[in-house]
């Protein structure tokens, strides 16, 4: 969150507000026009063409400065990336909620830098199917390997169109809750960030091919690709279905230097990821269903990509 503040003052200085030097604005005019009118703007930037809800409200708030979080008063700009909440300047009414097909789980690193993730946006926007934990609290997921995948790319990972294939494996192997399991020592209470309503555990697993290979939950790991190890050889997420999306390039602006740009930002992969399983998966057509994810992370995209132009930076 810092650079996006740090931008953010810059846009609003004299500096950049009263220039005057004639040529100074013709570059920043060119800057912008090519941004937004190159060839392969579009490729480089496919939030262009997001159906979004109106970010007014973003605008306001950016105009007016930071702004108090109602839960824990600290000073911040659009949202508290510790309550989950907008800060006072942005009215929960005029932030989207977005419905998904899915419960989804967010792994958070505690080294993370909480004002740098963008997992905090899956939550502000989809509040009633997104939970955030921070690791080494996380749930059991063994008992339901059958209906959860994990996101991560690897040698074993596969296509969002081979899930149902993949989790037929799982199906086999599964059975309801038994007796045997009970002579195993008890994990550690799972600490949640905030609480989620759970489906009936011991729900049995239907036989028929459709219940059998349906996908209920999909888990996500927030953390820099260095404090990833950490989390993804934890024995509790050993045996998960794994995806990877391949054919999505990130736009995040702190892209970490040395991976494959189609390493994607927390937020995008669960945007990308759910646009894919609602054509793959789900056979429907996509019509900006889950656009509204980005909201936050489109409007920031932009704002610092202006402010880099405007300073001169390519």
């Amino acid at each position: 969150m810092g650079l996006l503040i740090q931008l953010t003052m810059s846009l609003n200085s004299s500096t950049l507000l009263n220039e005057g030097n004639a040529q100074g604005a013709k570059r920043n005019t060119e800057c912008l026009e090519s941004l937004l009118q190159s060839p392969s703007s579009v490729q480089d930037n496919p939030l262009q063409q997001l159906q979004l809800a109106s970010q007014e409200v973003l605008e306001k708030a950016k105009k007016s400065g930071r702004s108090k979080c109602p839960q824990c008063h600290s000073s911040r700009m659009f949202y508290c990336y510790t309550c989950f909440v907008p800060v006072e300047t942005v009215p929960t009414k005029e932030i989207p909620t977005v419905k998904l097909p899915l419960k989804i789980d967010i792994i958070k690193h505690p080294n993370e830098t909480d004002g740098k993730s963008t997992a905090v946006h899956a939550k502000l926007l989809a509040p009633d199917d997104v939970t955030i934990y921070k690791y080494p609290c996380i749930p059991e997921y063994e008992e339901k390997r059958h209906e959860i995948a994990l996101i991560f790319p690897g040698p074993n990972s596969v296509s969002v169109k081979d899930i149902a294939f993949h989790l037929q494996k799982y199906t086999k192997k599964s059975v309801c809750s038994s007796d045997d399991d009970c002579s195993r020592e008890p994990l550690p209470k799972q600490a949640k960030i905030e609480p989620e309503e759970e489906k009936n555990p011991n729900e049995c697993i239907s036989s028929s091919m459709t219940e059998g290979t349906r996908l209920k939950k999909i888990i996500f790991i927030d953390s820099t690709w260095n404090q990833t190890n950490k989390i993804i050889t934890d024995e509790r997420l050993q045996g998960l279905l794994q995806i990877e999306l391949k054919t999505r390039k990130t736009c995040f602006w702190r892209h970490q230097k040395g991976t494959p740009d189609t390493y994607l930002s927390t937020i995008e992969a669960i945007y990308y990821f759910l646009v894919d399983y609602h054509q793959e998966i789900l056979k429907e057509s996509y019509k900006g269903q889950y656009d509204n994810l980005l909201f936050f992370f489109s409007f920031m995209y932009t704002l610092i990509k202006d402010a880099k132009c405007c300073a001169g930076k390519k």
